[in-house]
């Protein structure tokens, strides 16, 4: 198998694209964590509240891990591309294949920071649903109309 740059190149606007991605939903996440904060202060007994600060911590976390799985793979195919104009063709094919597994676990960490996204959404939602439910409720021994 030969790899040749246009091989190369065709991963730079996809690390460039999934890592705006990346950049956005940390900053998205950012002004998340600092309204959940102004909330905190107003009224911190909320248990809803410490689940989703957990829950934050753990997709800072794993944003965190995205972006350098994907500054990874861009390193590797630079370097990638430095191989192939010095023609070692024996560490072209190695490091393209690790910017791809790099761009691969970068890809497969942001599937997991999806999931626990919902979760957390799932979370409000709970906490909107018991919110509700409490409204309903009678006043004890009373009946409801």
């Amino acid at each position: 198998m030969s790899i040749t740059f246009n091989t190369a190149a065709l991963l730079f606007p996809a690390i460039s694209l999934i890592m705006l991605a990346y950049t956005n939903r940390f900053l998205a996440l950012a002004a998340l964590v600092r309204s959940l904060h102004a909330k905190y202060l107003e009224h911190n007994k909320s248990g809803v509240l410490h689940g989703q600060i957990k829950n934050l911590r753990f997709r800072l976390k794993l944003i965190r891990q995205m972006q350098a799985m994907g500054v990874l793979s861009f390193i590797t195919c630079i370097v990638c591309m430095y191989c192939i104009y010095m023609g070692d063709q024996f560490f072209t094919e190695l490091t393209f294949a690790l910017s791809l597994l790099f761009f691969a676990a970068s890809l497969v960490i942001s599937l997991i920071e999806i999931q626990v996204s919902n979760k957390a959404l799932e979370l409000e939602l709970g906490d909107m649903e018991a919110g509700r439910k409490e409204k309903k409720r009678p006043p004890m021994g009373g009946r409801e109309i």
